[in-house]
């Protein structure tokens, strides 16, 4: 009778160690399916290129900087007020897209950010300050006192800025901000603190000898 018991236990241990082996391996091939399912959804391209002479409508002909051409769709861009400036073929746009590439979510005519723009001096109204948009990310300041601009760029559709403000050492702040309006003339952009409004420069007025001067005549020397 103690063998049957004894037989009997080794049965039951050895049944109970497979199952619990058979629960963990299971367990473990459940976690394995969910990391593998746990993806992170991809990032949503921002595009370089110059539009072509075929661009019309809503459809924007594309050539990036890679060579390829693609035909975006831009109708979700314009009916949200994202699209900045004009569809000009020859201009350098940015285009922000879904990840295939075919629909533009925000669109900005490179050619028409850069340039000059400045707005009247808030302290006193007297003097224009304002912001230099170069090429190659380069900004710089116009007229002021307490910040330096350093850099610009697009991320994800915003305007990002790194300055330096007076007192601060020599720390970088970085701001972003969303692009309200941009046209050949004026540029808005704002984020939760500030709004800017600005309009472009105009260039200052040259004065050479096209400037009339009275003519001197023989009574001017009669003393």
């Amino acid at each position: 009778m103690k063998k049957f018991l004894l037989s009997g236990m080794i049965v039951a241990l050895t049944a109970s160690f497979i199952m619990s082996c058979g629960g963990k391996n299971q367990t473990q091939g459940n976690e394995n399916l969910q990391d593998s399912t746990d993806v992170a959804p991809a990032e949503k391209p921002t595009l370089y290129g110059i539009a072509a002479s075929t661009t019309q409508g809503d459809t924007l002909k594309l050539m990036i900087d890679n060579g390829d051409t693609l035909t975006i769709d831009v109708t979700a861009a314009r009916e949200n007020q994202k699209l900045f400036g004009e569809l000009t073929g020859g201009d350098r746009m940015i285009v922000l897209t879904n990840v295939e590439k075919t629909v533009a979510e925000v669109v900005i005519n490179q050619n028409m950010l850069l340039g000059d723009w400045v707005m009247p001096d808030p302290i006193d109204g007297s003097s224009e300050i304002g912001i230099k948009i170069k090429e190659g990310g380069i900004a710089e300041g116009i007229e002021q006192s307490t910040i330096s601009y350093r850099t610009w760029k697009v991320v994800d559709g915003q305007l990002e800025i790194v300055s330096i403000r007076d007192g601060g050492g020599q720390e970088e702040e970085t701001n972003y901000y969303d692009i309200i309006k941009l046209t050949q003339d004026s540029l808005t952009y704002k984020n939760d603190e500030d709004t800017f409004e600005y309009s472009r420069q105009k260039p200052r007025e040259q004065y050479g000898n096209d400037v009339d001067l009275e003519s001197s005549s023989l009574e001017d020397f009669i003393m």
